[in-house]
């Protein structure tokens, strides 16, 4: 029998372009990423190289957009050429435009703290901060006013625990959190000084470093702890900060009101942790 061979119609180079186009975005992406969180280049030719990639995507999802409209009009072929660069398109732009939605939303600030009039200082690690990232001091009244008004639960955490146990929890949960420790003085003394933790957190996806300080004072019913997260780098932290703070609040507190079986020393002592942070390399 013979077999007649039916002519397949040709693709649109339209979409055969736009797939080129979304997994070159994709791959480019993914490297950009790689290269920011692993600090191999500045934070602004890294950041440069991953604005470049999300723009190839929107040019794909473009050019997927257009070659729908040829395929619909002269009946070429291409639809899962067009699909294909259009949901690649789309996944690539999805978080960041995410991301601009919360930043109309939330204040432009980039440092949050449960004390904006005595906020914890930054010692130890500004002498680890790059000379281009944000200022170690704090912004003053004008973001504790935007702060106040869009995270009015960011207040110091009073507890009627001992200054020492409540740095021992939140020695503990930052450990637990793989933070690196830079500096962690316990308070001391029939009057005890002030305890202080100065930690770096990671974002979770492209892995900024972002500044984090604790400190403990005692009080007539117990402890006091005041937390400062910053952005080393933006003008604006997405809230970030502010979720950090509220979360470390909390695990703090969930620590506090534990078992005394479950209130255990951390691994490592904070006067090891202290030197040790102060000769690791970022």
């Amino acid at each position: 029998m013979v077999q007649r061979r039916i002519a397949e119609q040709p693709a649109s180079r339209l979409a055969i372009w736009a797939r080129r186009v979304a997994l070159f975005s994709l791959a480019a992406t993914v490297i950009a990423v790689i290269i920011v969180r692993s600090g191999a280049l500045d934070l602004v030719p890294a950041l440069s190289t991953l604005a470049g990639a999300l723009a190839l995507a929107v040019v794909a999802i473009l050019l997927a957009l257009a070659a729908g409209a040829v395929i619909w009009r002269e009946g070429v072929g291409g639809v899962q050429q067009a699909v294909t660069a259009l949901l690649i398109g789309l996944a690539l732009i999805a978080y960041p435009a995410y991301l601009g939605v919360k930043a109309y939303r939330l204040p432009a600030i980039y440092d949050v703290t449960t004390d904006p009039i005595d906020p914890p200082r930054f010692e130890a690690i500004a002498r680890l901060r790059p000379r281009d990232a944000n200022p170690v001091t704090y912004a003053g009244l004008y973001t504790a006013e935007q702060q106040r008004a869009a995270y009015s639960d960011i207040e110091p955490d009073l507890t009627d625990s001992s200054p020492q146990e409540a740095f021992n929890a939140a020695l503990k949960v930052i450990t637990k959190r793989k933070w690196h420790i830079v500096d962690a003085r316990p308070p001391q003394g029939a009057t005890p000084r002030e305890g202080r933790i100065e930690a770096i957190a990671l974002t979770p996806l492209l892995g900024f470093r972002e500044d984090v300080a604790v400190r403990v004072r005692a009080t007539p019913e117990g402890a006091r702890i005041d937390i400062r997260s910053a952005s080393r780098y933006g003008r604006h932290d997405l809230g970030e900060n502010a979720a950090r703070v509220r979360a470390l609040i909390d695990d703090i507190d969930n620590l506090l009101a534990a078992p005394e079986t479950e209130k255990k020393e951390p691994a490592a002592k904070p006067a090891q942790a202290a030197g040790k942070g102060s000769s690791a390399k970022r």
